[in-house]
């Protein structure tokens, strides 16, 4: 009977140091797990220099590494990382995340110059660009040519402008041409200039413009109906300061697809085609 209660005695001690040492290694195994959990719950993040207290001797940094608990914030911040990271990858400093070092706003500055540019008048050596000339007062020739203004000096005699002739010639060409390509108009404009001055052509506009048999639209009545347009007008001003599509010694066209009397055609030397107007010399 002695025996057994000294058996059960340590069989007593035996079961407290058994559970003591278990609830030792229980404890062991819940700490190492719940270090485990936080470990895998923390994320590292790039986050800006600019958000961190920096040492006074360290260098600037554009990113800095940091660990943080995943929370609302944390995800909060990932958000800006890859445009940081694009930053980085493209070598831009943190002292160039300014305005005019940004790509994209530097484009956008070089169009608004541009936009401005084009809605402002042109200048050029800080003088305004002149706008296209209006009609001239006097026409200047030589014997073989029209001259512009400028070469007026070289003339051997000049031809006074009169506003009833301007607008004849302005009507003539828009009923002669249009449709026809700006350049046709100006050449169409030519013609009747190289006849002016040509010996072998009445000595007036008016005159070269109702000469007999000479422009269907005098003799159809289309003349009289018809208004010029801002282009025609351009084009006629253009011709009368000296532009020229067709030489000097380009006195007739005709449309082929139109015209009923070839015989220009026949009998000239064709000097150059414009939209559906062929120019003979």
């Amino acid at each position: 009977m002695q025996i057994f209660r000294q058996n059960s005695y340590f069989a007593l001690l035996l079961g407290v140091i058994l559970v003591g040492a278990g609830s030792i290694c229980l404890l062991g195994e819940e700490e190492a797990v719940r270090e485990k959990t936080l470990e895998s719950a923390s994320v590292h993040l790039l986050v800006p220099a600019s958000m961190q207290a920096q040492p006074a001797k360290e260098e600037p940094s554009l990113l800095i590494e940091r660990s943080v608990q995943r929370d609302s914030s944390a995800e909060h911040a990932l958000s800006f990382v890859p445009h940081l990271i694009t930053l980085e990858l493209k070598g831009i400093t943190e002292e160039e995340i300014g305005i005019s070092h940004c790509a994209m706003l530097e484009e956008m500055n070089r169009e608004r110059i541009l936009l401005q540019q084009n809605n402002n008048k042109s200048l050029q050596n800080g003088e305004e660009i002149s706008q296209p000339a209006g009609p001239p007062d006097k026409l200047f020739f030589t014997r073989t040519e029209l001259l512009s203004p400028a070469e007026q000096e070289d003339a051997q005699w000049s031809y006074a402008l009169v506003d009833e002739e301007l607008l004849l010639l302005q009507k003539i060409v828009m009923a002669e041409a249009e449709g026809e390509p700006y350049e046709g108009k100006i050449a169409v404009t030519n013609v009747i200039l190289n006849r002016l001055r040509s010996a072998n052509f009445p000595d007036t506009i008016k005159e070269v413009i109702y000469q007999k048999s000479q422009f269907s639209p005098v003799h159809n009545g289309r003349l009289k109906r018809v208004t010029a347009d801002e282009e025609t007008i351009a084009a006629v001003n253009e011709a009368l300061n000296g532009r020229k599509e067709v030489t000097d010694d380009t006195y007739y066209f005709l449309s082929l697809k139109l015209a009923s009397d070839l015989t220009i055609a026949k009998t000239k030397d064709e000097a150059k085609a414009i939209g559906n107007h062929t120019f003979y010399k």
